[in-house]
């Protein structure tokens, strides 16, 4: 049998494989039409748009009627032949997604019948892709995104706000390719795969009221800006039908199946607990620190060995200043549950490959991580007071560095059980 370390490593880079858009990309592609045009947004958008290049040409198809505009973050490009890659703010919005939203407009614009669009969506996509709505400035935008994020909102109330102050979300690129065939082409990186959420589902029809939007700002923000106030309050609701089709070519599930061949092959035994977890990070992961601690003790509901598998999205309320994303959070409220245990390890990170703040995908713990951190001075107390989870595994060489994977399926976390 393989290190723990070494199972976690191997079960890591599997997920993030899984979700690789090489691996997703349709085999069968639809008609081309007379013109076919690809847009897009996310962290996975650039390689998907290359795999679909290279997957046009593998068909026999002309790269002459094929062109196109996608936007990723900076660090996710990708060398294309006909379609365009840009670059623009994330998590936050800045000049440059606007920008990319009006290229990605113009691009579907004055499409007939005969024509095709391909939206190739994943997350990320919200920031990436902004077009404020009249009376609602970039940077008001920008103030609203930073307060949900710092607030704790889930990322679906996130993308409600979004939705209702933007003028390319929920649906409204759908609407700007006119009668064009429309297909969109999702990797999910949301709780329940939902495609009305995923970069806030720019191709997708919108349920959602300027209403709802209002309530989740007064929940998470002390003070709602004036502007942004009076522009939903005023504002109809942008309900409306949406033509086209949706598939979900890469999810959390995927991912997590893929890391429980790995733990399986390896003596293992995995237990899925579910790709749409979420709640206050810290205290999911006391929570799974309890489900592994009785399985090590009581062999119930399972014996060891075993790898506890989730994904979905936990998330940070910052009050303390520190530094660190989810993932890095989840680590520090498990160590804190399992208080030291002999014979449990534990990853976690996003599958992006940036998890928070700071440029490290997560962070990784053994058994002897807790002893290690008090030698070093370091407190696991003061670190969850602080939310200071980069600086605590960073001082301890946890830190998990894979670059950007050109992938998004959110988080991924193992808490493996030696027997």
């Amino acid at each position: 049998m393989s290190f723990p370390s070494e199972v976690l490593d191997a079960m890591m880079q599997a997920a993030i494989a899984a979700a690789q858009p090489e691996s997703c990309i349709p085999s069968r592609l639809p008609l081309a039409g007379k013109r076919t045009v690809v847009v897009g947004a996310g962290k996975a958008s650039g390689a998907m748009a290359k795999s679909l290049e290279q997957a046009w040409i593998k068909n026999g198809r002309s790269l002459d009627v094929l062109s196109g505009v996608v936007v990723v973050p900076a660090g996710y490009e990708q060398d294309c032949e006909c379609i365009q890659i840009l670059t623009a703010g994330h998590p936050v919005p800045d000049e440059r997604s606007v920008q990319a939203a009006d290229q990605i407009k113009q691009a579907v614009k004055g499409l007939s019948k005969d024509d095709l669009v391909i939206a190739l969506i994943s997350g990320g996509g919200s920031a990436l892709m902004a077009q404020p709505i009249e009376g609602v400035s970039l940077a008001l935008k920008q103030d609203v995104t930073k307060g949900l994020l710092m607030g704790g909102a889930t990322i679906q109330e996130i993308n409600t706000v979004r939705k209702q102050l933007s003028q390319i979300k929920g649906g409204k690129l759908a609407l700007a390719a006119g009668e064009a065939r429309l297909e969109t082409w999702l990797i999910s990186d949301v709780p329940g795969d939902d495609p009305e959420s995923i970069a806030s589902g720019p191709t997708v029809v919108d349920d959602s009221t300027p209403q709802q939007a209002l309530a989740l700002l007064e929940r998470y923000l002390p003070d709602v800006p004036n502007a942004v106030r009076a522009a939903l309050e005023s504002k109809k609701s942008d309900l409306h039908a949406v033509s086209g089709e949706v598939k979900m070519i890469g999810s959390p599930m995927s991912s997590l199946q893929a890391a429980a061949k790995v733990a399986k092959a390896n003596g293992y035994m995995p237990i899925i607990l579910g790709d749409a977890l979420e709640g206050e990070s810290q205290e999911v992961g006391k929570t799974m620190a309890g489900i592994a601690k009785c399985i090590a003790l009581h062999s119930q509901p399972y014996k060891a060995p075993a790898v506890l598998l989730s994904g979905g999205e936990t998330t940070v309320t910052h009050s303390g200043g520190g530094k660190g994303g989810p993932n890095q959070e989840f680590l520090l409220g498990l160590l804190a549950g399992l208080d030291s245990h002999p014979n449990i390890h534990a990853l976690a990170i996003d599958t992006d490959g940036r998890d928070g703040s700071e440029p490290v995908a997560g962070a990784c713990i053994g058994p002897d991580t807790l002893a290690r951190a008090k030698q070093a001075g370091l407190s696991l107390v003061e670190s969850c007071e602080q939310h200071d989870s980069y600086s605590f595994f960073k001082a301890l060489d946890c830190l998990i560095d894979t670059g950007p994977t050109f992938t998004n399926v959110n988080d991924f976390r193992a808490v493996l059980i030696e027997k």
